[in-house]
């Protein structure tokens, strides 16, 4: 029988108020290892180009005339 089995097992003995508690004090559990796990970091850099297709021949300052024009009615 595996661990996770046998403690399956266990908790199912538990009282009702006692599994919640376990479910509560194991969700801390993991929080805190989660929160000790460094998240890899990310460069804005890499978003550099990211559907520059959809502008292709777009003149910029038409593009930015026609917005400011929406704007006012």
């Amino acid at each position: 029988m595996s661990n996770y089995q046998e403690v399956l097992l266990q908790a199912q003995s538990l009282t009702s108020e006692e599994q919640i508690r376990l479910i509560e004090d194991l969700s801390s559990l993991i929080h805190q290892q989660m929160t000790m796990i460094p998240k890899p970091k990310r460069s804005i850099l890499k978003l550099r180009g990211l559907g520059k297709e959809i502008w292709n021949g777009v003149d910029a300052q038409e593009y930015v005339n026609q917005e400011r024009d929406s704007w006012n009615g």
